[in-house]
């Protein structure tokens, strides 16, 4: 499994979150399984997206799509975004 956060200012979050919310099927296209969106307590155009996926070459597709990089300019992101990529960490048996 792996996670993906994104983490970026927006000029407005409600404006943002339409062009997110329209970008839906692109996203379970392209192997999304899972998301959700939080807001900076003091500013709610920071905004943390976490999105998962079954497999690293899925998220990494997504990630260099021309289709995110335009949904994100349509959507006013400012700056450039911090990405990061986790993967699910193993359970290691205890020792003996």
């Amino acid at each position: 499994m792996i996670l993906v956060t994104v983490r970026h200012q927006v000029k407005e979050y409600a404006a943002w979150r339409k062009i997110y919310g329209e970008f839906a099927p692109v996203q379970k296209a392209a192997g999304v399984i899972e998301e959700s969106v939080y807001q900076d307590k003091d500013n709610p155009n920071d905004v943390l997206v976490l999105h998962r996926f079954t497999d690293r070459a899925k998220a990494d597709g997504f990630l260099a799509s021309s289709e995110l990089r335009e949904a994100m300019q349509r959507a006013g992101v400012v700056g450039q975004p911090r990405i990061e990529l986790f993967e699910e960490a193993k359970v290691l048996a205890p020792s003996l």
